[in-house]
């Protein structure tokens, strides 16, 4: 089995191939001055470039996990995963309350797809 690691930094890839899968590293916004909307915007923006870099797309994901600091911003981050993916081919998905790295980040996604 040939592993593919891409955007390699000090202490995780950004994406690795390997096996026919796409695994991303948990995707955070760059802009901590956005509300919900914004930086979860940015976050699938950044999901999408990185699964193209690996040869894969929005529509083969097969599993998502999701950080939110604050659970009532499920609601407002779900707007814009449905706009993202459009309602279709919908993966299995966790999305949970959590502190994430730096208090102003909103929202962490990790995704999982096939090539």
């Amino acid at each position: 089995m040939s592993i593919k690691r891409h955007e390699q930094g000090k202490i995780l890839s950004s994406a690795v191939e390997a096996n026919g899968f796409v695994f991303l590293a948990g995707i955070t916004p760059k802009t901590l001055t956005k509300d919900i909307k914004g930086q979860t915007q940015e976050v699938v923006d950044e999901i999408d470039r990185l699964l193209k870099v690996a040869g894969s797309d929005k529509s083969k994901v097969v599993s998502a996990t999701i950080w939110v600091t604050d659970i009532r911003h499920r609601d407002a981050m779900n707007e814009i995963w449905l706009a993202w993916n459009g309602g279709q081919n919908l993966p299995v998905r966790a999305c949970v309350e959590a502190k994430l790295a730096d208090q102003r980040m909103l929202v962490e996604i990790q995704v999982t797809a096939v090539k």
